[in-house]
């Protein structure tokens, strides 16, 4: 199994893509592992953390998004997004996220992101709004569907977390995503710089895009709240998710 690292296990050197997350807001929930696993792509097992595997609403600004090594694109390539993720394991021992749902307000990055990598992408209605340590996520979700599913995440950001919890790095360092792909699943990896993390107060959580996505919504609190100024990330070409 792979460990799991602060630091990327290896650095690309071609990237596919390039990219910045900016003002991120990680919040989870623990879950049964049982309750996720069919969601997965095949190949690929829930990754668990002390008995639970976890459900992720993370938003965020995506900003200039490039190909190969060109100039990042500073209008379609620049947008909020927030996905629905969960934890994953190739059969490769590779660990990975699965994303569940991927709201995006450029039209043409979901269309490209559906067709390239059938990802679950959807345009949707977004905002990002900072007042002071607060930041305001809101999303109003207009194609494919289903049509009106909304977030309104609120959270103040804290003090820097100056060693993170063996629970926070599993929670934020993935260094892969999984996805079915023609052919069979598929691990793309990323390399990016360690996360500059901050404790998280959630002042708000108004969401439905957990059930949209085909989980049960999460009750009570969630175990983590976090809140990063983001990091450049570099994303590579899929290989296979299976063991040859």
């Amino acid at each position: 199994m792979e460990p799991v690292t602060p630091d990327p296990p290896a650095v690309l050197a071609r990237p596919l893509l390039t990219q910045q997350w900016l003002d991120l807001a990680f919040v989870h929930w623990a879950v049964d592992p049982d309750a996720v696993a069919p969601l997965l792509p095949p190949g690929t097992v829930p990754d668990v953390y002390d008995g639970a595997t976890y459900v992720g609403l993370v938003a965020f600004r995506m900003h200039e998004v490039g190909w190969l090594r060109l100039p990042g694109v500073p209008y379609f390539g620049s947008f909020p997004e927030t996905n629905v993720r969960l934890y994953s394991v190739d059969g490769r021992g590779r660990r990975g996220v699965v994303f569940r749902s991927l709201d995006a307000a450029r039209l043409v990055p979901v269309l490209a992101g559906r067709a390239g990598f059938r990802l679950p992408y959807t345009w949707s209605r977004m905002s990002v709004r900072e007042e002071g340590p607060v930041v305001t996520y809101t999303s109003v979700r207009r194609w494919p569907g289903p049509r009106g599913a909304r977030c309104r995440l609120v959270v103040r950001k804290g003090e820097p977390v100056a060693e993170p919890s063996g629970l926070e790095h599993f929670l934020t360092a993935r260094w892969a995503l999984h996805t079915a792909l023609p052919g069979g699943p598929a691990h793309l990896p990323n390399d990016h710089p360690r996360w500059p993390l901050h404790r998280a107060e959630l002042l708000h959580c108004e969401e439905d895009l957990i059930a949209a996505a085909g989980l049960t919504a999460p009750l009570g609190e969630p175990v983590s709240v976090l809140w990063s100024p983001g990091v450049p990330v570099r994303l590579g070409a899929p290989t296979r998710a299976r063991r040859a």
